[in-house]
């Protein structure tokens, strides 16, 4: 990458001391035997070619706090290190390996550097260029709000990392919110909505300046100058719920995707604090965090008030639970490292399975091809 976006720290001991904190604060999701490979062990082949309708690969990231960004550019450096050693390609990055990727505030920045096409036709960057430009920008990206304007200008940082590139110049399937003072509603910025039409694409480095807006509004256009949002914080708590609504509702890109049984979701990042227990109970049930199938890591930093899914780790019933997360808790023997390289080995599995499959997964509309 560019000369300018070299980190002025030392990156190896970021990386150590950030998944330190990790290994030692921020535990992974309910304990399930059943995720993941064990780590090292190489990703089975289909027994019945095409006999699996196969799971959707998802990737959330929330930006609830600015250190959120740093934690998740870690773990995903640590998974794309994993995927590379699995699969015997050092070229590997983080998108070849999921359908859909989902962040807010510095989450959606992350999501955008790891999505975005790069001018060779891959991935713009990897996740270790993602995480030392984060290390290097995050400061000045979480202050956007008392710097009115600097990040959405041309001469700002994303327009030096973006250029024109547009949300349907996304290599996948991408979501990154933020909230709309004209309408007074959430807005999402979605690859799906913008490959249909030119007054849902935007420029990626706008989106990037509204997700990360804060309380200071930020006005941006779309591509064609129709559609105009005054944007300000992130508008979406949960990055994890919208993609999951989007896949599951969109039988176009995902026509095989009928229910959380039928997805593979990582999701990095929290720390926008407990919500009320009736709201999170029904935003578990709405969503599929109380299952007894489908797959699923989260790690976070989020803080669960007590009786809101803390404890044993599964709710009254004795179904899981992906959302029961709490700082200092030990609810699983496997640190966040092993957790990481037995999702590794799901996500080979699912990449092995695909090349036996009669029918596709995933159907990606076609975007913006990239020279």
């Amino acid at each position: 990458m560019a000369a300018w976006m070299k980190p002025s720290v030392d990156m190896d001991k970021l990386s150590y001391e950030i998944f330190s904190i990790l290994e030692t604060k921020f535990l992974f999701g309910c304990d399930d035997d059943k995720l993941g490979s064990i780590a090292g062990t190489p990703p089975e082949t289909p027994s019945k070619p095409g006999g699996s309708s196969g799971k959707v690969r998802i990737l959330s990231i929330d930006g609830g706090g600015a250190s959120d960004g740093l934690f998740a550019a870690v773990s995903l450096t640590r998974l794309e290190t994993s995927l590379r050693r699995r699969s015997g390609d050092p070229s590997v990055r983080i998108a070849d390996f999921f359908d859909l990727a989902s962040g807010s505030g510095p989450g959606g920045v992350l999501a955008a550097l790891l999505f975005s096409r790069g001018p060779n036709g891959r991935p713009l960057f990897s996740a270790e260029e993602a995480l030392a430009f984060l290390s290097e920008n995050l400061r000045r990206i979480s202050n956007a709000a008392s710097k009115k304007g600097i990040f959405w200008k041309r001469s700002g940082i994303f327009g030096r990392i973006f250029g024109d590139r547009t949300v349907r110049d996304a290599l996948k399937p991408m979501l990154i919110p933020c909230h709309d003072l004209e309408t007074g509603a959430g807005m999402m910025f979605s690859r799906a909505d913008a490959v249909e039409m030119d007054g849902y694409d935007f420029l990626m480095k706008d989106v990037c300046a509204a997700t990360c807006a804060g309380d200071q509004a930020v006005a941006i256009r779309s591509v064609d100058g129709l559609t105009k949002i005054s944007a300000v914080g992130a508008g979406v708590g949960n990055p994890t719920a919208a993609a999951i609504t989007h896949v599951l509702n969109n039988k176009q890109e995902f026509p095989r995707a009928n229910g959380v049984e039928d997805l593979l979701v990582l999701s990095l990042g929290g720390g926008r604090g407990a919500s009320p227990p009736s709201k999170a109970k029904a935003r578990q049930d709405r969503c599929g965090w109380r299952r007894r199938h489908g797959e699923w890591v989260e790690g976070q930093g989020k803080k669960t008030r007590a009786g809101e899914g803390g404890g044993g780790g599964g709710g009254a019933d004795g179904e899981e639970r992906g959302g029961c997360i709490v700082p200092g808790s030990k609810l699983s023997e496997r640190t966040n490292a092993e957790r990481l390289e037995n999702f590794a080995g799901e996500l080979i599995r699912e990449e092995e399975r695909r090349k036996w499959s009669t029918e596709p997964t995933v159907v990606i509309k076609r975007g913006s091809p990239m020279v």
